[in-house]
């Protein structure tokens, strides 16, 4: 992708352009995550995706079943707005009950 077209607006108040929504790596196209995220809340995340990235290596190597670790990794990019509906899709009520309901149940995997 090249240039800075404009998107068509398809939630409520969303200006974003295609840019701003992906990021190509290596050819392949990643979902950026939410810029509504307050920044506390997209550390925390953040920290979840990272403590989960390295949950799955750590189990990888020691031949064991990375399933756990990649609930934490599925849950946190589901709260960033990288998996699921996409974040410009959502009203600003929605964005902010997917980041809630993730980071709730990533603190019940740390109890």
């Amino acid at each position: 992708m090249t240039g800075s077209r404009a998107a068509p607006r398809s939630a409520e108040g969303d200006s974003s352009t295609d840019d701003e929504r992906w990021l190509v790596l290596d050819g392949r196209r990643w979902r950026r995550q939410d810029p509504s995220l307050p920044p506390e809340v997209a550390e925390r995340l953040l920290s979840h995706l990272g403590r989960g990235r390295s949950g799955v290596r750590a189990l990888r190597k020691a031949g064991q079943d990375p399933a756990p670790a990649r609930e934490r990794v599925g849950l946190a990019k589901h709260g960033l707005g990288e998996r699921g509906t996409p974040w410009w899709e959502q009203d600003d009520d929605e964005r902010r009950r997917r980041w809630l309901t993730a980071l709730a149940r990533l603190d019940e995997l740390d109890d």
